[in-house]
């Protein structure tokens, strides 16, 4: 996949202990790339890094701060890797009200301290930043946001990462224009799900706790609208991006949306509708609302992935929440074989993307 791109590639990957950092680091295991993760420890329990063993299925794993430039360089350094996927995130945005100040130096300084220390790496030929959707100014528009339009946010989580990408911009343009800099792009995508998430304020995992403790489903905010996506989506934009970085260079290094088509755009009310469909079992009833901020229509538009890279989504918004029941499921039954079940799902992913003509698996 990805023209082998990856296979014995040096990657450098912030954030390897989170959800996202742990489904895209068994990718690119198996991919064949070799693998140096640097994050905070895990922060849940259950932690999908550790029940499925990440630490001794890769080159190197460095449990550190993006905040700390002294080990960070020291250790991009000393990996020499050819691309950093930078996913290391304070990513929660009711956190970001109680957090605002952490929220604010993880996401912006920390990923300029990332970005100066790839900088300053000779080795490193692409990097790829990933932020969110969210960091678009959102005004609760019918159509999908393009990668032009403004950039803002609410909430300090979402400001945070319009910074993000309105920093990112300017370091391009100061420092990453001469012919053997490295390329740098950033990539948007937001409400992702899929198996091993247990963060805090996550609806599908929330599902999943209520269902396993016999008690019911609370949801503030039913009629909430976002593009719900399995974590393989946009995983899958990452890696083609990394992929187009290495092999053109400057052309790629801009922004881009990885969402899902419009019919995968479902109201909180229909995803646990299907949570409990897929599960078998499980009782929603409406929470009280707090008085923090939630937009309620949150949609991107694509077509530049589409057009630019020949990225496009494959599962449906129902199959992305079957796959991540199923995954769910099969841990809580207590299966010892989790990690295989992973990989099949992973596989299982890949060759729909060969069915959809994206990519010719060789």
């Amino acid at each position: 996949m990805f023209n082998n791109v990856y296979k014995n590639r040096r990657i450098f990957l912030t954030g390897h202990t989170g959800f996202k950092g742990s489904w895209l680091t068994l990718w690119l295991t198996k991919l064949g790339a070799e693998v140096c993760g640097y994050s905070l420890v895990p922060n849940t329990t259950p932690s999908m890094y550790e029940e499925m063993g990440i630490n001794a299925k890769i080159s190197k794993s460095v449990f550190g701060n993006i905040l700390d430039t002294v080990n960070l360089e020291k250790t991009i350094n000393n990996f020499q890797p050819d691309v950093v996927f930078h996913l290391a995130a304070q990513p929660l945005v009711r956190l970001s009200y109680y957090e605002p100040v952490l929220t604010y130096q993880t996401n912006v300084i920390g990923t300029l301290n990332v970005l100066e220390a790839a900088r300053k790496c000779k080795s490193v030929k692409a990097f790829v930043n990933v932020t969110t959707d969210k960091c678009y100014e959102n005004i609760e528009a019918r159509c999908g946001y393009k990668e032009d339009d403004a950039m803002g946010g609410y909430d300090m989580y979402s400001s945070s990462k319009g910074c993000v990408e309105i920093m990112s911009s300017s370091f391009r343009r100061s420092f990453l224009q001469e012919e053997n800099s490295m390329a740098m792009a950033t990539a948007r995508a937001g409400n992702v799900i899929g198996g091993g998430d247990w963060a805090l304020d996550r609806l599908i995992p929330d599902c999943i706790k209520a269902i396993n403790s016999g008690q019911k489903i609370e949801i503030r905010n039913p009629i909430a609208v976002r593009p719900w996506q399995h974590v393989l989506e946009p995983l899958s934009g990452y890696l083609l991006l990394g992929e187009k970085l290495l092999q053109e260079g400057n052309r790629y290094a801009e922004g881009f949306n990885f969402g899902p088509n419009e019919e995968s755009v479902l109201s909180v009310a229909e995803v646990t509708d299907k949570v409990c469909k897929f599960y078998g079992k499980g009782e929603v009833v409406i929470h009280k609302k707090d008085n923090l901020h939630e937009a309620n229509l949150l949609m991107l538009n694509i077509e530049k992935a589409e057009g630019i890279l020949g990225w496009t989504p494959t599962y449906t918004a129902e199959k992305a929440i079957e796959e991540t029941v199923n995954w769910y499921k099969y841990f809580y039954e207590g299966k010892k074989d989790l990690y295989e079940f992973t990989v099949k799902q992973i596989k299982d992913y890949e060759e729909s993307i060969a069915w959809s003509k994206n990519y010719a698996i060789k």
